[in-house]
């Protein structure tokens, strides 16, 4: 067998199988929110830029309008966001925060503690994970 083909040779199996269960952890801290891990860190976009372009918003999450159409239409129906047309260019859809979606950042305050509990990191490792990480993702 070619050795480039082996399972347990790729860097991407372990980053994928990570990424799904850091994801699969998120969902009971988030269900009760009614939130989904998509629409979580578009709400922390959100938190942080209060309102930002459909465009610049899929950006920084490295989303497609394809992807972030849907999952904003469904936060504007639970009161999280709005979305309006720019009045500078039509052809650009601008997304803001709500005074629902900004309560969401204090119920939820507590979540990233939840989770680095699930990660066996010490605080070292993890910071070198996510300097690796980020440097792989500009590489995208």
């Amino acid at each position: 067998m070619n050795e480039r083909l082996k399972l347990e040779n790729q860097l991407c199996f372990p980053l994928y199988a990570c990424a799904k269960e850091v994801v699969r952890r998120y969902t009971p801290l988030l269900a009760p929110f009614g939130l989904t891990y998509t629409q979580y860190i578009a709400m922390m976009v959100l938190w942080e830029h209060k309102s930002i372009t459909v465009s610049d918003m899929g950006k920084l999450l490295y989303l497609d309008s394809g992807t972030l159409t849907p999952l904003l239409k469904k936060m504007e129906q639970a009161g999280w966001v709005s979305r309006v047309r720019s009045t500078e260019d039509e052809r650009k859809v601008v997304v803001s925060i709500t005074e629902s979606g900004e309560a969401l950042q204090t119920l939820l305050a507590e979540v990233p503690t939840q989770m680095a509990g699930c990660v066996k990191l010490d605080s070292g490792e993890a910071l070198q994970l996510y300097t690796l990480l980020k440097k792989l993702m500009q590489t995208f």
